[in-house]
């Protein structure tokens, strides 16, 4: 198991981030992470626009995970119409 922070950017529609959100813990603790913060950074500007929006809701988890499920996880989110970016960053100790 290791440690990894995930971050997530949602739509800011209430109802999207919502769903999404929703959508993401479950996925997680389907695949049995243990997720040990989870903090809103907020709205912010992208960098480039996704899926013709300019600014997202930012969501930080950081959670413990087997790495086979990072590859699971993948493919799930690629297909959750809620999140317009994902990324793991493996947290080195």
């Amino acid at each position: 198991m290791r440690r990894y922070e995930l971050t997530v950017i949602f739509p800011l529609e209430e109802d999207q981030h919502k769903a999404g959100r929703e959508q993401v813990l479950l996925d997680l603790a389907a695949q049995g992470a243990q997720i040990e913060k989870t903090d809103e950074v907020g709205d912010k500007d992208l960098a480039y626009e996704i899926k013709k929006r300019r600014r997202g809701k930012y969501v930080l988890f950081t959670l413990i995970l087997d790495p086979v499920k990072v590859a699971v996880l993948d493919r799930i989110f690629k297909l959750n119409v809620h999140i317009l970016k994902y990324l793991f960053v493996k947290i080195e100790e």
